[in-house]
């Protein structure tokens, strides 16, 4: 029997460098709020949000992964359980831009084939320090093969619109391979029981200390 409180669950995975703004693009998708410290998520972390998607309940369930090299042997298991992965890099900073292609090839790695992707340019609102323009993005992600979209998490521009398109991509795919739900959680976590715009950390996701603001989202 169908869980009453969702139609689907769908598991999204964000990965990217280190302060490129996946955690706050996360906590202002999941909980409409922004903080300006630069917050360093220690393996991983999560959240959950149900949404309505084209007439359908859909709980989103999103791992938050470490950018930092020493945790990617803990993040890279959370890949194959993912069915959609925004690949976020930093509008002003060009070497996070320029790791994205090490980042997709974990991907092509470690995810399951055909999973969704996304690319995301974050920190848009910060145009005077801009370092990858909006052409040079979107010519990667044509190399790819995937969709770009550009955020701000601080302005929460583009944000809602990020997760929206990635969750509908997944859920047509599922739709044309006949899966009518999923469960159960990115990595073989429980944590898919949880219900509404709620969060939790698991053993290796808790949060490192905070640092001085540095316009990280």
């Amino acid at each position: 029997m169908p869980n009453p409180h969702y139609d689907l669950l769908l598991k999204l995975l964000l990965i990217g460098d280190s302060g490129v703004g996946k955690s706050c693009l996360l906590l202002r998708f999941c909980d409409d709020a922004w903080t300006p410290s630069f917050i360093t998520t220690i393996g991983i972390d999560f959240k959950i949000r149900t949404i309505e998607l084209d007439g359908k309940r859909i709980k989103l369930q999103i791992w938050d992964t470490a950018g930092q090299e020493r945790f990617r042997t803990i993040t890279t298991a959370y890949y194959r359980g993912a069915m959609g992965i925004l690949l976020v890099f930093d509008t002003t900073d060009e070497r996070s831009f320029q790791n994205i292609r090490t980042w997709h090839s974990n991907i092509e790695q470690h995810a399951s084939e055909g999973v969704s992707r996304l690319l995301v340019g974050n920190k848009s609102d910060w145009t005077e320090k801009r370092a990858v323009s909006r052409e040079e993005a979107q010519a990667l992600a044509d190399e790819l093969g995937i969709r770009y979209v550009e955020t701000s998490a601080k302005n929460n521009d583009q944000v809602d619109d990020a997760f929206f398109s990635l969750a509908r991509e997944v859920k047509a795919k599922l739709a044309e391979s006949g899966v009518a739900g999923a469960a159960g959680g990115a990595g073989g976590s429980a944590a898919a029981g949880s219900t509404g715009a709620s969060g939790g950390n698991v053993n290796v996701g808790a949060q490192g200390n905070t640092k001085a603001a540095g316009g990280c989202c």
